[in-house]
């Protein structure tokens, strides 16, 4: 499969193209080993001040008290922000993309207006707005209330834009299902499109929770005590910055990763959900005009019981298609039918000639 997509993308490499790129993949492997060995020597041995590489540096970046009062209490920070930050956008998004989305045009151009105002604007810029307005208010924690207000904002309009494309790419059969049963315009948009499309967005969704994240550091330039800041103040007393950054950029890191790894797994288990192959249910074809087909109908139509168990069956199974399970073997010992041949199978070893359980006779082909 992949090979046939890339054949779609472009001309699969001859012989002499594959000795070119392996050529090229080595010499830039090789170049990129040198520069990390000229990197760490110079960390090792650089022309003012100390060897960066020493143990004196990284030890205080990376002891228990050092995690204690600085990296746990500014990851704290940094998460409390995303969450409060990831359920306001989550909001925001609904609401005003809905609103873009009802007929009403006036409610629909001032969502517009809106979305495209926060997409458009820096998210520092905002940031700077608020705390210095919020600092002007003389409220309390402005720092923190601009980070969460501004990823608010901005994240808001990507989920709104993302609700409008989801609703926008279901088939328009949704809507014209919806109007058939009586829906107004805004009702199916709530009830029918909406939530399909809510249910479409969230991998997009979960990929966005990494820009938040991230953005989160942005407040450290409004002194925001995030992690990035603590991780800033850490270096700042022992002069090892490059340290304390370091290990602040693996734990962004793994946080990421950890995020990506969760939008890559959701698609594939909503998709176990939606669309994964269920065993369809044993209903054998109702010739409702047979007569023999009575208790066939009944066990058709008998409830399945509470706890999913299977469905229960009649303990008597006489006609033709009786029997839902393995109903195209069920042996017609009663009944003849001149459309089934398995009413023509012997019961002991016998045939049946006779009037069956139908009150049909067999017919004589000398009266035809």
């Amino acid at each position: 499969m992949a090979a046939n997509e890339s054949a779609l993308l472009f001309d699969q490499p001859g012989p002499r193209m594959l000795r070119r790129i392996k050529i090229i993949n080595w010499v830039a492997a090789i170049v990129f080993v040198a520069i990390a060995v000229l990197i760490i020597m110079r960390l090792h041995n650089p022309p003012d001040g100390e060897n960066q590489l020493s143990w004196e540096l990284w030890k205080p970046a990376l002891d228990g008290e050092a995690w204690a009062d600085f990296y746990l209490p500014g990851l704290w920070a940094t998460l409390r922000a995303t969450f409060l930050a990831v359920i306001g956008a989550v909001v925001f998004g609904l609401l005003f993309g809905v609103g873009r989305l009802i007929p009403n045009a006036v409610v629909r151009g001032v969502c517009g207006v809106i979305i495209e105002f926060c997409r458009a604007v820096p998210v520092l810029i905002m940031m700077i707005f608020f705390w210095r307005w919020f600092a002007f208010m003389d409220l309390p924690s402005p720092a923190y209330w601009a980070v969460v207000i501004s990823l608010v904002l901005y994240n808001g309009s990507v989920v709104a834009e993302l609700v409008r494309s989801g609703v926008g790419n279901l088939p328009n059969g949704q809507h014209e299902a919806a109007v058939a049963l009586g829906l107004t315009r805004t009702q199916s948009l709530l009830n029918v499109e909406v939530p399909q499309a809510i249910y479409a967005m969230m991998p997009a969704a979960v990929t966005q929770l990494v820009v938040v994240l991230k953005d989160t550091a942005l407040g450290s330039i409004i002194m925001y005590t995030d992690l990035l800041q603590e991780s800033r103040r850490l270096g700042s007393m022992y002069f090892n910055i490059l340290q304390t950054l370091v290990v602040a950029g693996v734990v962004y890191f793994i946080l990421c990763w950890l995020l990506s790894r969760l939008a890559e797994w959701l698609p594939v288990r909503m998709q176990q959900r939606t669309m994964a192959p269920a065993a369809a249910e044993p209903v054998a074809p109702i010739a409702i005009l047979d007569p023999s087909n009575v208790n066939q109908i009944a066990v058709a139509r008998e409830e399945r019981p509470l706890g999913g168990s299977q469905r229960l069956y009649h303990v008597h199974h006489r006609g033709s298609n009786a029997s839902i399970h393995n109903w195209r073997r069920t042996r017609y010992t009663q009944g003849y039918d001149e459309t089934q041949p398995q009413s023509q199978v012997a019961k002991n070893g016998h045939q049946h000639h006779h009037r069956g359980h139908a009150g049909r006779t067999k017919p004589d082909p000398g009266k035809q």
